[in-house]
């Protein structure tokens, strides 16, 4: 098994050295302008000259901290709203209409508004971000716990189990499953929000430095900023897939 990961590994080095070197040779050649596509060299040249400065890492933990913010809000105020609708169906008929108008609405064009409202600071960011998690949160909670099989609910119940006990014991590790994909999902989707309102409008974040470099036409900062968000999808993804098999070890 590890001979196969490190062939693997070797695979997608090689595959990533061979993109780069061609990106470089068809920029040297005059294939691609350099001022709309950047150059690999030039990518790597902003990396190695920006990575250590101050600057980045107030940006990354400025973006990251309402990343964190926004998903935690959104999910926790999703989970408790999923647990009302399923706790009491009448509350989930009569606010349905209400929800679907607002899940159906694009968020991010309401990023202006929540600017107005919140400031350039992160509460704007978070309103954002929160606001794309907390649906995706509520309808895999909601579906998650109505997918728990009700005779091994009925068969806890028989046995003189109360709600609570019930609860933790059988509903919610048989929801687990569902709700992490959705918790998955919500957290990529707080990361799109909180970094799409930082271009609209920012004091801080990785997101206002993507902007400021567009409109420097200074391409290779830009690639250089989309790689490392790219990077951080990517880790935060992995993230949320390692948590999930720990709390799922038992399956």
């Amino acid at each position: 098994m590890k001979a196969k990961h490190i062939k693997w590994g070797l695979l997608h080095l090689a595959f990533i050295v061979a993109v780069v070197v061609l990106g470089e040779v068809v920029v040297e050649r005059g294939l691609l302008d350099r001022t709309f596509f950047g150059q690999p060299s030039g990518v790597a040249s902003f990396l190695w000259e920006n990575l250590g400065t101050g600057k980045f890492w107030t940006d990354l933990g400025w973006t990251m901290a309402g990343v964190a913010a926004s998903f935690v809000l959104g999910s926790v105020a999703a989970f408790a709203v999923g647990l009302s609708f399923v706790r009491w169906p009448a509350l989930e008929r009569f606010a349905e209409p209400y929800f679907n108008a607002l899940n159906v609405m694009p968020r991010i064009a309401l990023a202006p508004l929540f600017i107005l409202w919140f400031g350039l600071g992160l509460g704007s960011k978070i309103a954002v971000g929160c606001s794309l998690t907390f649906f995706i949160v509520l309808s895999a909670t909601v579906a998650g716990i109505r997918g728990v099989s009700q005779d091994h609910v009925t068969l806890c119940r028989t046995l003189g189990a109360s709600a609570v006990t019930t609860f933790f014991q059988v509903t919610l590790p048989g929801a687990v499953p569902v709700i992490f994909s959705g918790l998955r999902l919500g957290l990529i989707y707080a990361f799109l929000g909180v970094v799409g309102t930082e271009i609209i409008a920012s004091e801080k974040g990785l997101g206002q430095s993507l902007a400021y470099l567009g409109s420097t036409f200074d391409i290779n900062g830009v690639m250089a900023l989309l790689l490392i968000l790219a990077f951080l999808g990517v880790g935060l993804m992995r993230l949320m897939t390692w948590l999930e098999r720990r709390l799922l070890h038992w399956q």
